[in-house]
């Protein structure tokens, strides 16, 4: 039985947010061999460490079949999070290992969720470092957070 090749999408994601909490927004850059598709979005009072995963969650939710995911995040947090403490956490019931409640579980259980129909692999790339991609997922998550920020009078 031949292997089942699925087409490539790379997404760029960023997460932004104006004080931390505060106004947030997150951006997806999503590629593919038929030619990209920008998303993004926000919330009133959020933090950027939830901005980061929004915007990975929206990535994996706008895709329509399987596919060979590339995340490209700029968020060590989220990398990190979902290849290697995801693991341990959901193991001794979504507590850290100083057993204080997971920050974020909603999210890491959708993302956790999301990631299970598809191939995914995460790349991590220094962000605000003139990576075209991330710059565009930076405009992206900054643009989608301008709905909520509050300009002073």
């Amino acid at each position: 039985m031949a292997e089942r090749k699925f087409e490539r999408v790379d997404a760029y994601t960023d997460g932004a947010c104006s004080g931390n909490p505060g106004p947030g927004g997150w951006g997806v850059l999503l590629r593919h061999d038929k030619g990209e598709k920008e998303l993004m979005g926000g919330a009133a009072d959020t933090t950027n460490n939830r901005m980061e995963m929004m915007a990975a969650i929206e990535a994996l939710r706008a895709l329509k079949r399987p596919c060979d995911l590339h995340i490209h995040t700029d968020s060590v947090y989220l990398r990190d999070g979902i290849t290697k403490w995801i693991h341990g956490w959901k193991r001794n019931g979504w507590r850290t290992a100083a057993k204080k409640p997971v920050k974020n579980r909603d999210l890491w259980e959708q993302l956790d969720v999301l990631l299970a129909d598809q191939q995914v692999t995460w790349h991590w790339v220094k962000g605000h470092a003139g990576h075209p991609e991330n710059e565009r997922a930076d405009a992206l998550a900054n643009r989608g957070m301008a709905p909520f920020k509050v300009t002073a009078v």
